[in-house]
């Protein structure tokens, strides 16, 4: 339904990693990193190639009982994917890698985005498939706009997990028709949305990620910073 149908929202919730955080690139630089550390020959793997073992590592064991810290999930991925590809693993590369996701920057319009949607009256929050202490580095480079960070952590569920949607909607005490979220990932925050019921707005960054064949959100735009354009023609700014 267009947002002009639509009331406000009085929360606005955000995917954190590839929507407001730079996620795609900082992973890559960080496996770079590792496999450069590493040392290895020349039949080592890209980064990409790396990550797309290492990412269905990742998402099978946040889908296993019982729940998992993700800086945990990230150790076992890493060297499971090693493993895999026959590649020395040291354990404390699991460190290197949580303290990259840590230390990855915004999106360059994302902090002042953000300031401007708190001014509109706005409260934001970010839910995210992350540990309070991994989270921490990144909200810190957010301008002090985020008022809640709900983690997978708190909630003992990863998305697309409708009960760490629910742990935030319940913490935030508020109902999903209150609430417009905002994230870039459509197999995990879409796959929510399509099961509750929550508004949608999709950042399409042109990272290659595509829809669900049975969902589509309620707007799309290519980057944060045009958020603020739809709600002024909804009639919310």
């Amino acid at each position: 339904m267009p947002l002009n149908q639509l009331p406000r929202p009085q929360w606005l919730t955000f995917d954190c990693y590839g929507t407001l955080i730079q996620w795609d690139e900082g992973l890559q630089a960080a496996v770079a990193k590792l496999l450069h550390t590493n040392a290895l020959d020349g039949n080592a793997p890209t980064p990409a190639q790396f990550l797309h073992v290492y990412d269905e590592h990742e998402h099978r064991l946040e889908r296993t009982p019982p729940h998992k810290r993700f800086a945990d999930v990230t150790r076992e991925s890493l060297r499971l994917t090693t493993q895999d590809l026959n590649l020395p693993y040291r354990p404390e590369d699991a460190e290197i890698l949580t303290s990259s996701i840590s230390a990855m920057p915004p999106f360059p319009e994302v902090v002042t985005t953000l300031a401007a949607l708190k001014q509109a009256g706005f409260r934001l929050c970010i839910i995210s498939n992350t540990d309070d202490a991994i989270i921490a580095g990144n909200v810190a480079q957010l301008g002090g706009h985020i008022d809640r960070v709900i983690t997978a952590e708190q909630a003992g569920a990863y998305k697309p997990s409708r009960k760490i949607f629910a742990h935030a909607h319940d913490s935030l005490g508020v109902t999903p028709d209150e609430v417009v979220h905002i994230c870039a990932s459509p197999h995990l925050d879409h796959a929510a949305a399509r099961e509750i019921g929550f508004r949608c707005i999709w950042i399409d960054r042109g990272t290659g990620r595509k829809l669900l064949p049975d969902y589509r959100p309620d707007a799309t735009v290519p980057t944060l910073d045009r958020v603020p354009d739809l709600f002024r023609n909804a009639g919310w700014l």
